[in-house]
């Protein structure tokens, strides 16, 4: 039951700020907010003030902030339609970027209590291609054939999309013992196959090693680099699920990420009450992230969608017809809500 509570407060934190950046880019453009809602379905709590009604809604898996005149023409200077594009864009935008800000500042949260995990090389093998090629343990992975790995989860993430990759690049820094100067080397190394892993290998260990932020600066940039893991996680699966080397069978819904919150909570609980907190933070940081990266594909009833409209009225110097627009946008929200009802039995399925 806490568990179920605390993935109530993360999809509430995660939509309050998404529709608060609406909200707040309506506001500075002088459009009228009809309502401002958290949640989908019936009212539980309203309140109205001056032109606006804000309401908390039955159920805590979506929001939404109604403009006037949003998806109809309506002669009022304060209708949406009625702004510029530049004005309609930002209004459109600022919901992701909301979500890609909230995933920033609980990464410098993670970071400030947490720390990083880096990527040293614990042990070279001897005679191995990395060892030719002058790599010693000791050093720090950087890159493996120009993708960043510098932090343990990339290097991970790296190992799973591309396991059957030769790392032919590999992109290192050393630091001086005796002047603490770091040099940053690329190599490049001919893997060796082996019969044992089945795998073609270059002879290293990496070992993750917990680092705290020295100094503000170093906060900010690792705290950024978790954040930016996120949005690469995020991406790389949607290319997986593109690409057919992943299926909608593998989409986690509403009841998948309660489990999953479930799970990190009893995981941390096992440790800490403050290694729960941190791994809630850690999946409100990936749904944040994940939330703002769905939102700008360009697919109608989505914020992407809409940018896409908005971008092909600049072109042609015209609307679009509103009828129209308002046809496609329900037809693509009637497919989202049946892939939502799918996952969500699939889930179920899965768990049960």
């Amino acid at each position: 039951m806490s568990s179920i509570i605390v993935a109530i407060l993360v999809f509430g934190l995660i939509v309050l700020i998404h529709e608060l950046g609406h909200f707040i880019f309506a506001k500075m453009n002088g459009i009228a907010v009809v309502e401002f809602s958290v949640g989908m379905g019936p009212r539980l709590l309203h309140i109205k003030k001056g032109e606006t009604t804000y309401s908390i809604k039955l159920f805590p898996l979506g929001g939404s902030c109604m403009m006037l005149g949003e998806d109809e023409e309506n002669p009022d200077d304060r209708a949406f339609q009625n702004k510029s594009i530049p004005a309609r864009m930002s209004v459109i935008a600022a919901g992701p970027v909301f979500n890609f800000i909230l995933a920033f500042l609980l990464s410098l949260v993670l970071v400030g209590i947490s720390g990083y995990d880096t990527t040293y090389i614990k042990e070279v093998t001897e005679g191995s291609p990395a060892y030719e090629a002058g790599m010693r343990s000791g050093d720090k992975l950087l890159k493996i054939n120009g993708e960043n790995v510098s932090m343990y989860q990339e290097y991970i993430l790296y190992k799973l999309m591309k396991p059957d990759e030769k790392m032919n690049q590999v992109e290192f820094s050393r630091t001086d013992p005796q002047t603490g100067n770091q040099e940053i080397q690329t190599v490049t190394v001919t893997p060796q196959y082996s019969e044992e892993s089945k795998k073609y290998l270059i002879g290293i260990l990496i070992a993750p090693e917990n680092k705290k932020a020295a100094n503000a600066g170093e906060l900010i940039k690792h705290g950024y680099m978790e954040m930016e893991y996120d949005v690469k996680l995020t991406v790389k699966s949607l290319g997986m699920l593109f690409t057919g080397k992943a299926s909608v069978n593998d989409l986690s819904g509403p009841v998948g990420i309660v489990v999953m919150i479930d799970d990190s909570v009893k995981a941390g609980l096992t440790v800490s009450a403050v290694a729960a907190l941190m791994n809630v933070i850690s999946m409100c940081i990936l749904l944040s992230a994940n939330l703002g990266v769905m939102n700008l594909l360009p697919i109608p009833a989505l914020d992407g969608g809409r940018l896409l409209f908005l971008i092909i009225e600049a072109i042609r110097g015209k609307r679009m017809d509103p009828e129209k627009e308002g046809l496609v946008n329900m037809i693509s929200m009637a497919a989202l809500m049946a892939l939502m009802i799918f996952v969500v039995f699939n889930d179920i399925n899965r768990f049960i």
